[in-house]
């Protein structure tokens, strides 16, 4: 990845979490608010509905205490007194009393009650004249009623699921007593818990308030008494069964409940509703009703979408600016940077003026002069090294050239001395010894001109002249020409094999120069196996590269041999010169390709020409 990219990921990379922490505090901080916020509002309105029902029992309250201190009351309970001295009183005559004393009262309920838990009259269901009273006994426990207490000090309103003759009904209700005689008549009156008494709760505009009615084994939407219901019952706002997994929850568990309702697919419909539960007076251990408060999530869910907007708007600008900025401190870092890679690219080219412009004095400025210095530093020790080098060619050149003069010379000097002292002792045999003596100079002097072309030839290497040249041709014409040696009478033979490339690839290369030196390596091959063996010419195509291979079977190289085999000079051949592999190194290397060695003792020698593919262009 180039360094401008990286700085601009590094920016924006930056921006992106700056902005992204900051949108993620104020998320959070935003949620523990508005859960603050929902919490002290249906904190306020459980409060405002105690309060409101503290009002509205303590209006039945004072209904009931009315009714009770009555006449027709007193002489109720005196009748009913007299029945139970044995005395005889219709009671038919109270049958519709319940009724329209609750019409006068304005209450919803109204029930007489005897000492016994008989019903005496009933308001809002008269049928049930005669018949026991449904946890009579728990309510006058639970309000600590007796016989001697009068109704001034008797507690206020309590909450009580009522028996109608279809169905049942939630109401708030008192329990007063009258007392005449020894047998007192008890007044349980009330009025309804419903929508009516909701919607007079002082509430928030977005804020709702509903209450269930628990009642049977299961839940059941029609139970729910919800202010937003319109006359013929159906809900203007939101279907009741989504609060059935709530109302179990709290029926299960017997305690407060919160949980999030989802409207519809848009989360700024969504609710937050808490479920209350409400016991009666009885001690019951499952409530009679559960009050439900609803806060709805729109303002915060609206909030959050622009937090999010902004911190998306605030993030583009931020990169915005971080491409502007990694622009500006690329062109003020990376220039001078791209510079310095240029001049070593040119460096390592060859190229050892290339110098560095030094604008300013910061850190790049302090680095580009030290590349202009290092620069100018390999240049002289460049310089210095290919004096030496030549001193150390010129001196290993004359040293090579000394040996291999030296060994031709000794023979000539015995010869001369031989045929000096033939003439001098023996004149009459000086024909026959001068002739075997010139056949040895012809010899010798043959061995010196061979000698001295070969260093000939390897000082004039020619330049390549580059034509297309097919690699397979190459490898039959030299295969061909060595074709006769491999087979040669009183030498072992030797087995050549081609395995050529099926797509005949082409090189730019200098024919004559390519089959100078894939003979050559023939010929140490060859060397290489005086048992005979097997000879291996290959050609193959991978990478960008066209890849020359000559393989023998012959006995390999130490790994020391393998790194000096290229060296000018170095043989461990007895007769040879160690010019034949420096040869085809420098044609390989004149062709813009590299050559190597892959040996092992015992195991054979493979040499292996790595040369561009012309047909892909690299």
């Amino acid at each position: 990845m180039m360094f401008r990219r990286k700085l601009l990921a590094v920016f924006a990379l930056t921006v992106c979490l700056s902005v992204g922490a900051v949108a993620a505090l104020v998320m959070a901080v935003t949620r523990r608010a508005f859960e603050k916020t929902e919490d002290q509002r249906t904190a306020a309105l459980v409060a405002q509905f105690q309060r409101e029902f503290s009002r509205q029992g303590e209006d039945v309250a004072r209904r009931v205490v009315a009714i009770a201190a009555s006449d027709v009351l007193a002489q109720m309970a005196t009748s009913l007194n007299g029945t139970a001295n044995g005395t005889t009183v219709d009671l038919a005559g109270y049958f519709d009393l319940a009724r329209s004393m609750a019409d006068n009262r304005q209450l919803d309920f109204l029930e007489f009650v005897d000492g016994r838990g008989m019903i005496i009259s009933s308001a809002h269901w008269p049928a049930k004249f005669g018949y026991p009273e449904n946890g009579f006994n728990d309510l006058f426990s639970s309000n600590q009623i007796s016989s001697n207490q009068v109704s001034s000090n008797q507690r206020g309103a309590f909450l009580k699921q009522e028996e109608l003759q279809d169905s049942t009904a939630l109401g708030m209700f008192a329990l007063r007593a009258v007392h005449v005689g020894e047998h007192p008549v008890y007044v349980i009156g009330g009025r309804r818990l419903d929508k009516n008494f909701l919607s007079a709760l002082d509430l928030p505009a977005d804020l709702r308030v509903l209450l269930y009615q628990n009642r049977g084994d299961h839940f059941s939407p029609e139970l729910l008494i919800d202010p937003s219901v319109a006359g013929d019952g159906t809900s203007v706002t939101r279907p009741g069964e989504k609060f059935r997994a709530l109302i179990e929850a709290v029926r299960q568990n017997n305690q407060e409940t919160g949980v999030v309702v989802h409207w519809s697919a848009d989360q700024a419909d969504d609710e937050v509703f808490r479920a209350i539960p409400l016991y009666g007076a009885g001690g019951e251990h499952t409530p009679l009703a559960i009050l439900l408060i609803g806060n709805p999530r729109r303002p915060y869910v609206e909030l959050k979408r622009h937090i999010t907007a902004a911190a998306l708007l605030v993030g583009g600008g931020g990169i915005v600016l971080a491409i502007l900025l990694s622009s500006w401190a690329a062109a003020r870092v990376t220039r001078p940077v791209e510079q310095l890679a240029r001049a070593a690219q040119e460096v390592a080219q060859g190229n050892w003026n290339a110098h560095v412009e030094v604008l300013g004095s910061d850190e790049l400025s302090q680095l580009a002069e030290s590349f202009n210095r290092m620069t100018a530093e390999l240049l002289t020790q460049r310089e210095r090294l290919v004096q030496s080098e030549r001193v150390a060619a010129w001196r290993e050149l004359a040293r090579r050239l000394a040996h291999e003069l030296k060994n031709p010379l000794f023979p000539l000097q015995l010869t001369v001395e031989n045929l000096v002292r033939a003439r001098m002792q023996s004149p009459e045999q000086f024909d026959e010894v001068f002739r075997e003596s010139s056949q040895t100079l012809l010899a010798e002097i043959s061995n010196l001109k061979t000698i001295i072309g070969r260093f000939s030839e390897f000082s004039k290497m020619p330049q390549p002249q580059l034509q297309q040249v097919r690699v397979n041709g190459i490898l039959r014409d030299v295969a061909q020409l060595f074709q006769a040696q491999f087979q040669a009478p009183g030498r072992a033979a030797i087995v050549c094999t081609l395995e050529l490339e099926g797509s005949d690839p082409a090189i730019a290369a200098d024919p004559e120069l390519l089959h100078r030196a894939v003979s050559n390596l023939v010929l140490n091959a060859m060397d290489a196996m005086p048992n005979g063996g097997t000879l291996t010419l290959r050609s193959r195509r991978g990478e960008g590269k066209i890849m020359i291979e000559v393989a023998d079977s012959g006995s390999g190289l130490t790994r020391e041999e393998c790194e000096r085999v290229f060296t000018p000079y170095y043989t461990s051949k007895e007769h040879g010169t160690g010019l034949g592999l420096a040869i085809v190194q420098s044609v390989v290397s004149d062709h813009g390709g590299t050559i190597s060695v892959q040996s092992e003792p015992g195991r054979g020698t493979t040499f292996v020409i790595d040369l561009l593919d012309h047909a892909t262009g690299k």
